[in-house]
């Protein structure tokens, strides 16, 4: 469902990402984690086609994102790190330029939109974007994906900003969806999400993919938590031992 290969993106003489591959089946929730700084966010933005990759490729659905882009882009959602919607609209006005967008501007997604911003608590449509707190947009920036029912899901942090209640209801509806056959693909800095709501996970450090397959293989059957892991490999438990033992 979402393939890919030698992954590669510079910057200058800057590696971000360096020849990754990745695989996910689709119906799957696959957690892309990392550090800061990782290439979690470079590698998303070229997995969805916006930003181009400096060698490598995507493929999603059979798709060649090269020769498909706008293709795929009809068939996908992506919840980015920080909402980018534009401030001088209302929230209603959005959602029906994302609708118009896609060419999904019927009573079925009118409807939907109710029932999720009813879901969120969203009751600020008719107010300025620019008026809204981050909060407030990520749930706009959720709902415009989740209304389309995109095929594949891309989200980054996606609880960030959310209330304890929506980012539950997210998390819910992200596992309704992938048992509905949705490929899910989420970045977080929350291991216990990754470690409750991910299949399989992958784990990127300095560009590289250092660990990739579901939790358990990858504990090896030690007793271990996620976030033990995710330090040990990449080689953060020594510094965090360090640093509380000079304090």
């Amino acid at each position: 469902m979402i393939k890919a290969e030698k992954l590669t993106r510079k910057f200058g003489n800057f590696v971000a990402v360096n020849g990754i591959d990745l695989y996910i089946e689709k119906g799957k929730i696959f957690g892309f984690l990392g550090p800061n700084g990782a290439g979690k966010t470079t590698t998303i933005r070229m997995l969805t086609g916006s930003l181009r990759p400096t060698s490598g490729k995507v493929e999603i659905f059979g798709l060649d994102m090269k020769t498909h882009e706008l293709e795929i882009k009809r068939r996908i959602g992506v919840v980015p790190d920080e909402p980018r919607i534009y401030d001088h609209l209302r929230g209603y006005e959005y959602l029906e330029f994302i609708m118009d967008i896609y060419r999904q501007n019927t009573k079925e997604v009118k409807k939907r939109i109710e029932e999720l911003s009813e879901a969120f608590g969203v009751d600020y449509l008719d107010k300025q974007i620019s008026d809204m707190s981050h909060g407030m947009k990520q749930k706009l920036m959720v709902i415009s994906v989740l209304m389309r029912k995109p095929e594949v899901i891309f989200l980054d942090e996606p609880t960030v900003g959310l209330d304890a209640k929506s980012a539950k209801i997210l998390k819910e509806l992200l596992r309704k969806y992938a048992n509905q056959g949705v490929t899910i693909f989420l970045t977080t800095h929350i291991l216990e999400i990754a470690e409750k709501m991910c299949d399989e996970i992958a784990i990127i450090n300095k560009g590289e993919i250092i660990a990739q397959g579901d939790i358990e293989t990858l504990k090896q059957g030690e007793n271990k938590s996620l976030e033990d892991l995710f330090l040990e490999l990449t080689a953060q438990e020594e510094d965090i031992k360090n640093i509380v033992d000079s304090l």
